[in-house]
């Protein structure tokens, strides 16, 4: 006979874990938490990269304020 399929369970493959953890910082007693989206609510992160800020739930952008000192 010719190779046959393999029967039984599947093997396990580990899925990537939340990040929402790095979203919140603990500072001595306190708990603060990022920036949440205007549109969808708490518990919807904002990304921040260097020009702006980003939700990928639903596309809020919103750009910082370039702070060029001109000499």
């Amino acid at each position: 006979m010719a190779k046959e399929a393999k029967k039984g369970k599947k093997p396990h493959k580990n899925k990537p874990t939340s990040k929402k953890y790095s979203k919140y910082k603990i500072e001595g007693d306190k708990i603060t938490k990022g920036r949440s989206c205007p549109r969808c609510g708490p518990g919807i992160f904002l990304s921040e990269s260097q020009e702006r800020i980003y939700c990928g739930k639903c596309h809020y952008c919103e750009f910082m304020a370039k702070n060029k000192s001109e000499n």
